[in-house]
């Protein structure tokens, strides 16, 4: 399995940050293509629990928010988020009134909140790319981050783990390996900024990255244990398929979605632009 997950990454890593360098329209098709594939798998979870959410609806939650994100550097006066959520979350109200299953109130809240949960992070993600003068070189420290966190925990984890850190929602994890996920997080993420800061970024200063990765590396967890807490209600072990040796798309951008949000509002809140 870790063959075919580096195998795997070997492969998608290259695709997902020449869409980063590129940014605008080729990074926007991105993240949209995995966060389609995310919503898609979460209404099949559900639908293995028993539940009917509407795919379309949440699928046009989330892609209405990230073509807010990406029209409102472009037109920022253009409005077609207010409207264009009106209808969504009433046309999946009323569908759920003409086509009642089991539980119509309950598949009706799962279409909105998992369309709403995956378009607003996926729009900090576009954001932060958007960002000027330093989107680009934001961006390549907030996903890294979380990738190195990711790793430090797995591999200081498998090695010298013994306290279950969530044994009901990721059984596999453990306190030493988030420990060591948070320290190797903040030192490469401070290394990382550095060199982008030597490039010629900004605002990407060392001090801003060790701040930035230790705080992603705190946080972005949670994001990969939501995740598990709803595959574990609906027994599932992983969200998709479509991923080899790293299951379903749902499963990738778990933790990612969450380093957005953390990266995009901290550079909003503490970086000068």
């Amino acid at each position: 399995m870790l063959r075919t997950r580096f195998l795997s990454a070997i492969v998608l890593i290259p695709i997902v940050f020449w869409c980063i360098y590129l940014g605008a329209w080729p990074f926007l098709i991105l993240v949209t293509l995995l966060l389609t594939l995310a919503e898609i798998e979460f209404c099949q979870l559900m639908t293995r629990g028993g539940f009917r959410p509407t795919a379309i609806f949440g699928l046009g939650m989330v892609w209405l928010l990230l073509m807010d994100a990406q029209l409102n550097t472009l037109f920022p006066t253009l409005d077609l988020l207010r409207p264009g959520m009106v209808l969504l979350v009433i046309g999946s109200l009323g569908w759920q009134m003409f086509h009642r299953q089991s539980s119509p109130v309950t598949d009706w809240a799962l279409t909105v909140t998992g369309g709403l949960y995956l378009g607003l992070c996926g729009a900090s993600l576009i954001a932060l790319r958007s960002l000027q003068p330093d989107g680009l070189w934001w961006t390549v420290t907030t996903i890294p981050a979380i990738m190195f966190a990711d790793s430090g925990a797995f591999f200081f984890g498998r090695a010298w783990g013994r306290h279950k850190l969530a044994p009901t929602l990721s059984p596999g994890k453990t306190w030493e390996g988030y420990v060591a996920g948070v320290i190797v997080g903040g030192l490469l993420t401070y290394l990382l900024a550095s060199l982008w800061h030597w490039a010629g970024a900004a605002t990407t200063t060392s001090a801003h990255g060790l701040t930035l990765g230790i705080l992603i590396a705190i946080f972005a967890p949670l994001g990969d244990l939501a995740v598990s807490m709803i595959k574990r209600q609906v027994g599932a072990k992983d969200s998709g398929v479509i991923i080899p040796g790293h299951g379903g798309a749902l499963d990738r951008v778990d933790s990612v979605l969450w380093a957005a949000v953390i990266g995009y509002y901290y550079v909003q809140m503490f970086v000068p632009q």
